[in-house]
């Protein structure tokens, strides 16, 4: 359990995480972690859904969960003189959850109405396509709320077994801020959690890849669209976030593409060049192995030349030491930004728990400003040329074909054309 006392404004703000996501899925029943979460507050053995919505309306509370690729969050946000009856909902809705068939049902055909919907969105094509070429069967290549057909094969028996394996005390970090001293905050706890089933770790699954795995061809992929702009993801896997160099490679990315105007992507495709107008780069740093990728929207005929200088600028960094000022900036951004991400409880909430998460250290918050500080041009100039790759990577193009020239990539054996 975390908790960090702020006294600044009367509201506590409760981030429970379970460790129950994708990673923990069977194939054919992708998406069970996203849509057990879902129904946690659909009606307890206490209350209907619409009295646990009622009620924390009622109070001005907030009370949700949702699923990311590693883990599940349920997040209370409750004013100080309701902490009690929203520590009490929040438990109830933990511990009692009766996921009722008609509710299921209903769940699962929003759930597929809004894939349907997405599928219209060439950005969510790009998106969905690139992740499954770069992980492929893993689970961090399908979407966390599954597809129609894996979510048309979840029963209420399999989110029972679900919930049962891993909504237990010792498979949960808990993170508390706000106004709520330690004592109030175990009394809570010992109250409303104290009798919070424990279970049988060793029944859980959980799908590991080797985290330097890395690819060995080039994929193509071309989606067909009669689209004005063409959506580009470029990339591959990239790292995890308990990798050493994680903080070189932020330096790195941020002068490559993550830094918004200030990145070279951005200088040379938007102001230099005109051919768009954003593009930026990104490293997920997830428990397993993350992604690297680039993405851009331009017309269809500057998607060959948007690509080309992607590729150059990537070489430039592999083999050219990035400039002092480059270094500087990227230093000052990142550190500079950092207080930024912690300006709320909840979003302190959420960070102490990822943190926990990813073992990251009880300091982290006062060691990550030297961890970026410490990144040389070495480090960065070393970390470019070992997680980026300008010879094998996936290239995921929805748009109008005919007017996409790709005549400069080399021949490739894994080029795939479909129609959208």
């Amino acid at each position: 359990m975390l908790h960090a006392e702020r006294h600044n404004l009367p509201i506590v703000m409760v981030t429970l995480l379970i460790k129950a996501s994708p990673l923990n899925e069977p194939d054919d029943k992708a998406g069970i972690a996203y849509l057990t979460a879902k129904m946690l507050t659909e009606g307890t053995k206490k209350r209907k859904a619409s009295e646990i919505s009622e009620e924390i309306e009622f109070m001005g509370a907030s009370l949700d969960a949702s699923t990311s690729s590693d883990y599940t969050t349920i997040s209370l946000s409750v004013l100080r003189k309701d902490v009690e009856k929203g520590f009490e909902i929040f438990s109830d809705v933990l511990q009692n959850p009766l996921f009722p068939e008609e509710e299921i049902k209903r769940k699962k055909e929003i759930i597929k109405g809004s894939l349907m919907q997405s599928e219209e969105d060439p950005s969510f094509v790009a998106s969905k396509t690139f992740i499954k070429e770069v992980f492929g069967d893993h689970p961090y290549g399908r979407l966390v709320n599954g597809s129609i057909e894996t979510i048309d094969s979840i029963k209420r028996g399999d989110i029972v077994k679900f919930y049962n394996e891993h909504y237990i005390s010792d498979n949960a970090i808990l993170s508390v801020v706000g106004d709520i001293t330690p004592n109030e905050l175990n009394s809570l706890i010992d109250k409303y959690l104290g009798q919070w089933k424990t279970g049988d770790k060793s029944q859980q699954t959980e799908v590991r890849i080797q985290t330097e795995k890395k690819h060995k061809d080039k994929k193509i992929v071309i989606i067909d669209k009669n689209i004005t702009q063409a959506n580009i993801i470029f990339g591959h896997r990239g790292i995890a976030r308990d990798n050493p160099d994680y903080y070189a490679v932020s330096v790195m990315n941020y002068i490559l593409g993550g830094g918004g105007f200030a990145s070279r992507l951005m200088k040379v495709l938007r102001d230099d060049m005109g051919l768009t107008y954003s593009i930026y780069s990104s490293f997920s740093g997830n428990k397993e192995i993350g992604q690297f990728e680039v993405e851009v929207q331009t017309k269809n005929e500057s998607a060959g030349t948007a690509i080309r200088e992607i590729l150059k600028q990537i070489n430039k960094i592999k083999t050219e030491a990035v400039t002092e000022q480059e270094l500087n900036d990227a230093k000052a951004y990142l550190t500079g930004s950092f207080p930024r991400r912690l300006e709320t409880s909840k979003r302190i909430a959420d960070f102490l728990a990822a943190v926990e998460f990813y073992k990251l250290g009880d300091d982290y918050i006062k060691r990550y400003p030297d961890y970026i500080n410490q990144v040389t041009k070495e480090d960065v100039l070393r970390v470019a040329k070992k997680y980026l790759n300008s010879e094998n990577y996936v290239l995921v193009i929805v748009g109008d074909k005919k007017k996409i020239d790709l005549s400069y990539l080399q021949p490739s054996e894994n080029i795939k054309q479909f129609t959208y």
